[in-house]
């Protein structure tokens, strides 16, 4: 979900929907899956390529597409004639889809793999009767800091506000995360919130910009792997990948909490192939595919038997699979009025543009 830039990305730009749903004979059939950019394994360091291994088994093409941001993704469904078979949105994308009449229940029946969630993913708070999405992936959001810059270890949010690490520290350009950090430090809810508590972060954030470096997506990779910040927020799964490429990055999961997010597998209103849908999450939600999936993005697992099959460093580490007490302090984003979310992008547009 979190790697915006990438190879995949790129490529999918060079097909026109017509490409994307062109279809090959030699298959019993075929689905279109949309889902973030560099976000499934493909048989890299020995790992399992998925979507080749699934045409295998099943002999189902899969006609593989990507995309960058949760708004790409429902403006593409709201406003183009192309159909999806199998989407990839985040939370509060998937209560919004499922709102507006653009996801179908799915059957369970032919998901059996998804008895296989953990328990508090299977009925979350943006699908309460879990009914429109299976989740694919989760994570929480952390902090990661360079010891050679950073004198006294940081545990909290405030350290993104800290002068004494002026023109250090890098903060995400993505608005919601960004405002969520800062709602967090106001007391304001991330998950309900409306425009006032988007003045109160916006304050916040106006007060950090004097000691910002730079707003950051994935170049907080190359930042902090090459020693340029000395702090940054990012997705805890990334930082330990930054961490295992330079020995003076540590990761920390913020005293506050932070945003637990999951990404989750549905099917659009109007897919053509909802059987091959249904096989296709059936198969990324088995122990040794979502393993290996979670392997190459080192985000955590939704599905509960494939933890064991990770490298044991991996499944260990906090900031792939956060203890529960950790997990008890964090919150999943929610879908909020398009008014309010509008008015969330303007606010953060005029300050960082300024």
């Amino acid at each position: 979900m979190k790697k915006f830039i990438c190879i995949l990305t790129v490529c999918a730009l060079l097909f026109t929907s017509a490409a994307i749903m062109s279809s090959c004979s030699s298959y019993d059939g075929e689905i279109n899956v949309y889902n973030w950019g560099d976000y499934v394994a493909e048989g890299s360091d020995g790992n399992i390529d998925t979507i080749d291994k699934f045409e295998e088994e099943y002999n189902i093409k899969v006609n593989y597409t990507t995309y960058e941001t949760n708004e790409e993704l429902y403006n593409l469904l709201k406003s183009s004639n192309t159909s999806y078979d199998v989407i990839i949105p985040s939370d509060y994308m998937v209560e919004k889809l499922k709102t507006e009449g653009l996801l179908q229940k799915l059957d369970m029946k032919k998901i059996p793999n998804a008895s296989d969630i953990m328990d508090n993913l299977k009925k979350p708070p943006y699908d309460l009767k879990g009914e429109y999405s299976v989740p694919y992936s989760w994570n929480v959001t952390g902090l990661v800091y360079n010891k050679k810059m950073v004198k006294n270890a940081p545990d909290s949010w405030k350290a993104l506000w800290d002068k004494k690490l002026k023109g250090k520290i890098l903060q995400f350009s993505n608005d919601r995360d960004a405002y969520a950090i800062a709602m967090q430090l106001c007391s304001v809810d991330p998950t309900n919130f409306d425009k006032k508590g988007v003045d109160k972060a916006t304050v916040k954030l106006k007060e950090q910009k004097p000691l910002l470096k730079k707003y950051v997506m994935d170049q907080v990779f190359a930042e902090m792997e090459k020693d340029q910040a000395a702090v940054a927020p990012y997705y805890a799964g990334d930082i330990y990948t930054m961490m295992k490429n330079n020995e003076n990055l540590v990761g920390v999961l913020p005293k506050e909490g932070s945003n637990l997010f999951v990404d989750a597998m549905c099917i659009p209103k109007n897919a053509e192939n909802v059987e091959g849908a249904h096989k296709f999450i059936n198969y990324m939600t088995r122990a040794d595919i979502s393993a290996a999936n979670s392997k190459y993005i080192t985000y955590a697992s939704p599905v509960k038997s494939a933890k064991k099959l990770l490298p044991k460093k991996q499944r260990e580490s906090n900031l792939v699979y956060p203890p529960d007490e950790y997990l008890e302090k964090c919150y999943t984003f929610r879908n909020v009025s398009d008014d309010t979310y509008a008015y969330m992008q303007e606010q953060f547009t005029k300050m960082i543009s300024k």
